[in-house]
């Protein structure tokens, strides 16, 4: 049996990825489907063009939520079962890709910058922080909300190698798992990239 443990782990949490809160959230309020206008992406930020601000904080703490639970469960319980690195840098994969590509919802997923920056926050409190200073950081001098997840999904691996000086331990698959989602995270706003090169990116509180 010990034998499926990371299968399970692996598929539960990209099951849990899978819950896209932005339309739930939505139903459940009674808002429009957010895949039906905006952007028709089901994000916190589309949600929050529907003028409902409750529903958009509400998206975007779960979002972040179903990517940091995963691999934080992985971490503190995954010894008893045999779970090691590996399986939190796949289950915080399975997290992303589960929100990218979502089983209930017709693999119609958002972009993930939410439940990226929650498996960064699984992965150590302190590479969530540094990635969430970034983000504000650009966010704040260019007003491009892309660019910042952009400019995070860059930094995120460099800042995980400079965990020898801190505290955590490093490990390769984790690094890798990174890398791969930092490239997804990319691909996902390959629009928002040639609207930026175009000089045609809203920025921040601009309509899109």
């Amino acid at each position: 049996m010990q034998t499926y443990y990371p299968i399970i782990a692996i598929l539960a949490a990209y099951l849990v990825g899978s819950l896209s809160f932005a339309v739930i959230i939505s139903r459940v309020t009674g808002l429009k489907d957010p895949r039906t206008y905006g952007s028709k992406n089901p994000g916190a930020t589309n949600v929050l063009r529907s003028g409902h601000k409750g529903a958009a904080i509400a998206t975007l703490l779960l979002d972040a939520l179903k990517g940091w639970l995963p691999v934080f469960l992985v971490q503190r319980y995954g010894s008893e079962f045999g779970l090691g690195d590996r399986t939190i840098a796949l289950a915080g994969m399975a997290a992303f890709l589960g929100h990218l590509f979502p089983v209930f919802f017709r693999f119609q997923g958002g972009k993930g910058v939410a439940t990226w920056f929650g498996v960064m926050f699984g992965i150590h409190w302190l590479l969530g922080v540094g990635v969430g200073l970034v983000w504000l950081g650009m966010a704040f001098v260019f007003r491009f909300s892309s660019l910042a997840s952009l400019t995070c999904a860059v930094v995120a691996p460099v800042l995980y190698l400079l965990g020898d000086r801190l505290e955590w331990y490093l490990d390769r698959s984790i690094l890798f798992a990174i890398f791969i989602m930092g490239m997804l995270l990319a691909w996902r706003h390959w629009g928002n990239i040639n609207r930026l090169l175009e000089g045609k990116e809203p920025r921040i509180g601009e309509k899109k």
